[in-house]
């Protein structure tokens, strides 16, 4: 079975950082580009960053470059993303995906597997 699951969510004060992982199983992990997205209730699903499986290239949604910070470890089958400067406008359940299509991954376009999501909390 193909699978993905993201974990390393939790609360954390504004100003913190966090590393969330994505570990993969069932299928060739390095085949893959790997992406991550975010989502609040009542809101679209938002791309925040896509690597690829070869060269390792990666790009961001312009308006998170600089404070997250995507990478993979296919001999490990994980992808990150690490996430600073957090304010409470980065509260969200934060999903890991692998699709096909770099170009088009950060609008989770041509995806074959979608992990459960972890929750990310900044508050006070």
């Amino acid at each position: 079975e193909v699978q993905l699951q993201a974990c390393g969510g939790g609360s954390v004060q504004p100003g913190g950082s966090l590393r969330l992982s994505c570990t993969a199983s069932g299928f060739t992990f390095d085949d893959y580009t790997i992406g991550w997205f975010r989502q609040v209730p009542g809101k679209r699903r938002e791309g925040i960053s896509c690597i690829s499986s070869n060269t390792k290239s990666k790009y961001y949604a312009d308006s998170l470059k600089g404070r997250f910070t995507i990478s993979r470890d296919n001999a490990k089958n994980t992808a990150y993303l690490d996430l600073k400067s957090l304010t409470p406008e980065d509260t969200a359940v934060y999903y890991c995906a692998a699709g096909i299509s770099y170009a088009r991954c950060l609008w989770g376009l041509d995806i074959r597997s979608w992990g459960q999501g972890t929750q990310v909390t900044v508050s006070s």
